[in-house]
């Protein structure tokens, strides 16, 4: 089913609260539009959900959805692939489904990988998942159709195909090969390769009905845990003779929250690594991932990348900042920010609270509200002052006794708005609870007095 919707502005998250996708990849297609591809945050203790929705825009303002775009409930071999085919593939510790990579203690990795095996086989009941889930997905057009990859919680993957970009997409067909997290990326020459796996990353270039590959032409270790901080998310793309391997990376507190990147001039590498794009490390308390991508629409390279909410791992939601390149074609580090591709709000501008894009303390942003608890902030990147007297207005559930700092400056403490002088620039603000209970924001906006 299509839904249209029209937010006040671009901004940070970039689709309204009850809308949870992370795992993006933004792609510009022919009509035009730019598509968000993403998994789907339902629950409250688990990733992913059992269906795809496509989101598309042209200003990050009005967007249309396609929901569902794919299910579960299309895949024939959805919940029936068995544990021991999928060990029959086995030749590694990385090769195992996620399943049954989070059940096995840390020192089965020093099992002889036969031995592993075997033991699996041998002790199996009640490993294989009762309810498989849709992981992140990827697309691509290719002669005018367009191919959804897309993986599930046990371990396989596959390919559906469409006449649009929105879906639906029908005749899934299993790749042979198991693991997470494909993505797909077309050259120049017309070659298209596919990409996933976690750890330590897989690649492999496509038959030209893009629904199969020569199993003996996977190359494995394009980028590793060990040499990359490479945990899963692989996301592809080039710009000038540059390709660019974006992905999860463990690079900070032994903890997927950074998006890292490598280069190459090739494909299928060598690839070495450059740093990091960006981390949602403050986004919520219990904040555990990060997965996106960077892509090109209308001449302006973004990251797209997601955030924890609800004081929990899960219910994570995309958003995008615009991005540069150095002289040396390498990309400068970006902070998370409340105005996201949209420009720093302006005087006037109603700022939801739950666009508070770092958070200390033990605040949090539940739905369209943020939570404060005692002594706990949150941080609003960014306010645009024009050097006026204003009235800063932040309004809640109840009175909200607040102390503002601009660009870590203390400013004054207030009850629901404060009168404030800031110099005409761009600001960062932060609000801290000044009370001793835990106080409830919905908005804030700056008001000019003059």
């Amino acid at each position: 089913m299509k839904t249209r919707f029209q937010a006040e502005r671009p901004m940070n998250p970039l689709l309204p609260p009850e809308y949870c996708i992370p795992d993006v990849e933004g792609r510009s297609m022919p009509d035009g539009r730019l598509y968000l591809y993403g998994s789907h945050d339902v629950s409250d203790k688990e990733y992913c959900s059992r269906d795809y929705a496509v989101f598309s825009t042209e200003d990050f303002q009005s967007w249309t959805m396609e929901a569902p775009s794919f299910c579960c409930e299309d895949i024939p071999w959805a919940g029936t692939v068995g544990l021991s085919r999928a060990l029959d593939k086995v030749k590694r510790f990385d090769d195992l489904p996620l399943y049954l990579k989070k059940v096995i203690p840390g020192a089965g990795k020093l099992v002889p990988i036969k031995l592993l095996v075997k033991s699996i086989r041998d002790n199996s009941p009640g490993l294989q998942p009762e309810t498989v889930t849709l992981f992140a997905p990827d697309a691509i057009e290719k002669d005018g159709r367009y191919y959804l990859f897309f993986c599930l919680s046990d371990g396989s993957e596959g390919v559906a195909v469409s006449d649009s970009p929105n879906g639906p997409f029908t005749e899934p067909v299993a790749l042979p090969t198991l693991g997470i997290d494909p993505s797909v990326f077309r050259d120049d020459d017309g070659k298209v390769y596919l990409f996933w796996d976690q750890f330590s990353s897989r690649a492999v270039e496509l038959d030209p009905d893009l629904k199969s590959f020569d199993e003996a032409k996977v190359k494995s270790g394009l980028v590793t845990e060990e040499e990359h901080h490479f945990h899963e998310g692989s996301s592809v793309r080039k710009r000038g003779d540059t390709y660019y391997y974006v992905f999860a990376d463990t690079s900070r507190k032994n903890r997927p929250t950074c998006l890292g990147y490598a280069t190459a001039k090739h494909p299928l590498g060598p690839y070495t690594y450059q740093g990091v794009i960006i981390d949602n490390l403050g986004c919520d308390p219990e904040t555990w991932n990060n997965h996106g991508c960077i892509q090109e629409y209308k001449g302006q390279w973004y990251v797209f990348y997601h955030r924890s909410s609800r004081n929990s791992k899960f219910h994570r939601r995309v958003c995008c900042e615009p991005i540069s390149f150095d002289e040396n074609g390498l990309i400068p580090e970006v902070k998370m920010t409340s105005q996201g591709p949209g420009p720093a709000f302006a005087p006037g501008e109603i700022i939801p609270a739950y666009a508070a894009c770092e958070v200390n303390g033990g605040a949090y942003v539940d739905g369209d509200r943020l939570v404060l608890k005692r002594s706990s902030s949150a941080c609003f990147r960014y306010l645009q002052a024009n050097g006026k007297n204003a009235v800063l207005h932040v309004e809640g559930e109840e009175d909200a006794l607040v102390h503002l700092l601009a660009d870590g400056l203390s400013l004054k403490r207030g009850t629901g708005s404060a009168e404030i002088r800031l110099p005409d620039k761009e600001w960062e603000l932060v609000l801290k609870n000044g009370k001793e209970k835990t106080i409830f924001l919905r908005k804030l906006w700056l008001e000019d007095l003059n």
